[in-house]
């Protein structure tokens, strides 16, 4: 039995220690916002954010996420939008949509950790794959948010 925290709530989950963490969210705790996409932390399609950090789930052992902070797309917000997801919607981001939760969630480690994020930063940062090629749209939405006025600044 491990103990986890996710979204701010505790779970008790039966699984073995060296399952993904992907799978214990989606197949343990019905969180299915996290997509599966290559297995191998490349596509960026699984990416939650632990302590802080965005973090690939598909081959993150489960055991390596305990007694840590987990946050899914679904623990974004509370009651709404966050404001990412707003900017996505605003500048039309998703196409297919099948990445979009992995790079909302990249974005909002980057401006946490770089609150006026430069294109240098954005490009290095934001490695997640996209098959629709969204990639100048996800610029601009974090560019905006970026440049918004602190009271458009929601959370």
């Amino acid at each position: 039995m491990l103990k986890l925290n996710v979204n701010g709530q505790t779970h008790t989950v039966d699984v073995e220690s060296d399952m993904p963490l992907l799978w214990v969210l989606r197949d343990h705790l019905n969180l299915t916002g996290a997509k599966y996409g290559c297995g191998i932390s490349e596509c960026g399609a699984c990416t939650v954010h632990i302590d802080g950090k965005a973090v690939t789930s598909c081959t993150l052992p489960v055991s390596a996420a305990v007694g840590k902070k987990i946050v899914t797309i679904e623990g974004m917000s509370q009651g709404g939008l966050h404001r990412i997801q707003q900017a996505w919607i605003e500048h039309e981001v998703p196409q297919c949509g099948y990445c979009q939760t992995g790079m909302i969630m990249s974005a909002a480690a980057l401006l946490a950790k770089h609150p006026n994020p430069t294109d240098a930063q954005i490009d290095a940062t934001m490695t997640n794959l996209c098959r629709c090629g969204t990639y100048p749209r996800v610029r601009k939405a974090i560019h905006a948010l970026a440049t918004a006025a602190p009271a458009a600044k929601k959370s």
